[in-house]
């Protein structure tokens, strides 16, 4: 029953991954006109939307805890997780890229780093307000 919710509740951030993905192979010649590597876009992408489900999975686990030590921890263990895989990651194209790195490209990452936070964080708002208004009336 979680794992349905867990999934329709990450639904508008993985249409954001689909229709993303899609605008990157349909735009391929035009961002390439522009000297934007496609292929770095493209894995980046995927990188941001796996490390997005790390951290929404650990968010939402935390909404759905009632001790508050439990969910600082898992807060902060999704901040942190989706934070190393994506700094891992730009170290890792970096290195291999070189002089070469492709600085459109880390640039509509960054920006996609942003659209997917911000959709993650606005999801969890949402949950959380749900959460208590469902709590507090059940108490009355």
């Amino acid at each position: 029953m979680q794992n349905l919710q867990f999934l329709k509740q990450f639904r508008p951030i993985t249409l954001v991954f689909i229709l993303s993905s899609a605008l990157f192979v349909a735009w391929n010649r035009r961002l390439t006109g522009y000297g934007i590597n496609v292929d770095v876009v493209t894995i980046g992408n995927l990188v941001l939307f796996i490390a997005t489900l790390v951290s929404f999975y650990l968010y939402h686990k935390a909404l759905l805890n009632d001790r508050v030590a439990v969910f600082l921890r898992m807060i902060y263990s999704g901040m942190f997780i989706k934070m190393m895989i994506c700094l891992f990651a730009a170290i890792i194209y970096i290195s291999v890229a070189g002089k070469s790195t492709n600085k459109g490209a880390v640039f509509i990452c960054m920006f996609l780093y942003f659209l997917y936070t911000f959709l993650e964080m606005s999801i969890l708002m949402k949950l959380s307000k749900q959460n208590k208004n469902g709590q507090a009336g059940s108490a009355s």
